[in-house]
């Protein structure tokens, strides 16, 4: 139930995601762990229409639905190290 990632702006969804996500952790401390987030549709995106779901959603034609994973970002990335650069 991804996004159709070639008819959005993925770093726009995701960022809104996100805004919504952080708000929901504001208001909502030491609750349940959501599944993602469904957001109004690119033609509504200035509405910042959002909301966190806890179960798999059934989404109207206009809603994207982002998962946690991609709203907190990859957890275990680990970048390569660098050795310093010693003149």
């Amino acid at each position: 139930m991804q996004p159709r990632w070639d008819r959005i702006n993925s770093a726009e969804a995701i960022g809104r995601a996100r805004r919504i996500y952080y708000a929901y952790l504001e208001r909502c401390t030491g609750a349940a762990e959501p599944l993602g987030i469904v957001m109004a549709g690119e033609a509504e995106a200035g509405t910042k229409a959002g909301r966190v779901v806890f179960d798999l959603p059934v989404l109207l034609p206009s809603e994207q639905f982002i998962p946690l994973e991609l709203v907190r970002g990859r957890a275990g990335r680990n970048r390569p190290s660098r050795p310093a650069m010693r003149n």
